[in-house]
């Protein structure tokens, strides 16, 4: 039986899983309807209108859970009469760890080997000691980065807010993207989907990068504009990309992706169902618990920059 002074806290929609409401449980929350709730944890990623249909009758909520890292579903729903928190973090590890896979099939051509029915000619190119630029300084590059650490890369991470990064050589603010582009084995998108990073990577950026490079994408598809990226995999401007995301997604089955030797797709699973459920579970917990001792809540979104 939960406490007098425990959490009120709501968990919708209805199709939400019962391992939800025991995070919600242990953190010390104590389950209640939308309409009696203080928090509310959000368990659609893919339903925004759900969302904004629900927050009416959650009148008193002061706190709203989204599921997911990105938010672009939700950010016009975001404002200044709620404390919002995402899964920011929540997914790092699994999402950095499938982001050096793809990084290391590329350069050592294990996508073209993989596609082949006969003994070829030897391909490929060390990470060791390489050079590996990330767009984005969140809690994926922060994991990537631990990862990198044996291969003795030099590391580049680009990020909207300057800081020193352990492991990491150079740090650039984000409008300075184009210079982590030139000479770097890896590109690896890591970063939100904002206005101001849709489209980020087109025909002008594929130019800037090295030949043999590998382009990675574990973040949105619509970083990258596929069309030019098609191009430049047809016509060699680099050596190849390794997507876990794409636009569109899920691509459809005719798309010339597929069929490029230099392209490794996934579908969309940096971070699986199985893989999530631990993940989110202790994030929620945390949370709720945070939340009824007045402490600052993990994984704020900034009502400013959207994310």
């Amino acid at each position: 039986m939960s406490s007098p002074d425990a959490p009120r806290i709501a968990l919708a929609p209805d199709t939400a899983p019962d391992w939800l409401a025991e995070a919600i449980a242990d953190g010390g929350g104590h389950l209640v309807p939308l309409s009696e709730a203080d928090g509310v944890i959000w368990a659609d990623p893919r339903d925004p209108a759900a969302l904004e249909a629900a927050l009416p009758t959650a009148g008193r909520a002061k706190w709203v859970q989204l599921p997911f890292a990105g938010i672009e579903n939700f950010v016009h729903l975001i404002d200044d009469e709620h404390v919002w928190t995402c899964g920011k973090g929540v997914y790092a590890e699994p999402v950095a760890e499938l982001a050096l896979a793809l990084g290391l099939s590329g350069l050592r051509g294990v996508g073209q080997y993989a596609r082949t029915s006969t003994w070829t000619r030897p391909v490929g190119r060390n990470l060791l000691g390489g050079r590996v630029s990330i767009l984005g300084g969140g809690g994926i590059a922060e994991s990537l980065v631990r990862l990198l650490q044996p291969f003795d890369c030099h590391i580049t991470v680009v990020r909207q807010n300057v800081r020193d990064m352990d492991g990491v050589d150079d740090v650039l603010e984000a409008d300075r993207y184009p210079d982590a582009l030139a000479g770097a084995d890896l590109v690896v998108l890591a970063l939100s989907l904002t206005p101001e990073t849709e489209g980020i990577i087109g025909h002008g950026e594929f130019k800037l990068m090295e030949g043999h490079a590998w382009l990675i994408n574990v973040a949105r598809g619509r970083h990258i504009v596929t069309d030019d990226l098609v191009e430049a995999l047809r016509d060699g401007v680099i050596g190849g990309a390794g997507l876990d995301v794409t636009d569109p997604e899920p691509l459809p089955a005719d798309h010339p992706l597929w069929t490029l030797p230099n392209c490794i797709i996934t579908p969309h699973v940096g971070n699986t169902p199985e893989m999530a459920r631990p993940l989110l579970a202790e994030r929620v917990t945390a949370n709720v618990r945070r939340f009824a001792q007045g402490a600052e809540l993990i994984g704020l979104v900034d009502t400013e920059l959207g994310y």
